[in-house]
Parts: structure tokens; C-alpha cells; sequence
């Protein structure tokens, strides 16, 4: 597995990828910078990687869940309850994606990261 951190104007975070073919092309693409799109407490950014085929995709995720959505190439991190989220309050992707790893840190305050903000992502050792 990879360690990843994660950058935004309000902290930083360390995350672990699942080494799977994405993640693994992802981390190997590294660092990287984009901008933030807030979608409820889901943080996407384009992050195209080649040879990204989609395994085992999903909906429901977990807080914490890292995940790639293969449809439009981006990198997807869930942080807490997204507009389709039920009872529990566990994130639901609108899409389906693909876990590839999890952030080792308390992320709730990523929902003050800020829509068009920028984010990092750098390999972590």
C-alpha cells in the first residue's frame, strides 16, 4: 500500500492507497494539483490516469473513503454525508466509482477545504 497526503487550504491529511492498477498510476502520477468541486461532503477533481479500467464499482462508501470515478477520470475523497445519503449518514456517489484506498485522518474538516479551491496530492513516505 501507498501513502498519500492530501493538501487543502484548511490542513493536510494522510491517506493510504489499496495498490490496485489505479492507485497505483496515480501515485506514480504524483504530485498533483487541481481544484476543488464540493458535491455535499464529497471533495472531485479530474485526475485522468491511463489505463484506469473500473473494478468492482460501487455507490456506497464509508467516511474516510478515497475513490476513483472512472467516467470522467476524477479522484473523489468522502468526507462525511453527500445529497443522497440516507438515515446513517454514510456518503452515496450520485455515480458509481471505485475505492482505492482510505484517509488515515480525521478529514471533517474537510468540508472547509472551499469549492474552486486548490488541492495537493503528494506522495507521502
Amino acid at each position: 500500500m501507498s501513502k498519500i497526503r492530501i493538501r487543502t487550504k484548511n490542513g493536510e491529511y494522510l491517506a493510504e492507497l489499496d495498490g490496485s492498477d489505479i492507485s497505483n498510476a496515480i501515485w506514480l502520477s504524483l504530485p498533483f494539483t487541481s481544484r476543488i468541486n464540493m458535491l455535499g461532503c464529497q471533495i472531485y477533481f479530474e485526475m485522468p490516469v491511463d489505463n484506469a479500467a473500473p473494478r468492482d464499482l460501487v455507490t456506497k462508501l464509508d467516511v474516510g473513503d478515497i475513490a476513483y470515478w472512472p467516467d470522467v477520470g476524477a479522484l473523489c475523497i468522502f468526507f462525511g454525508p453527500t445529497p443522497l445519503s440516507g438515515i446513517d449518514g454514510l456518503p452515496v456517489s450520485r455515480y458509481p466509482v471505485t475505492k482505492i484506498g482510505r484517509i488515515l485522518d480525521d478529514c471533517s474538516s474537510m468540508e472547509d477545504a472551499g469549492d474552486r479551491q486548490p488541492i495537493t496530492i503528494e506522495k507521502a513516505f
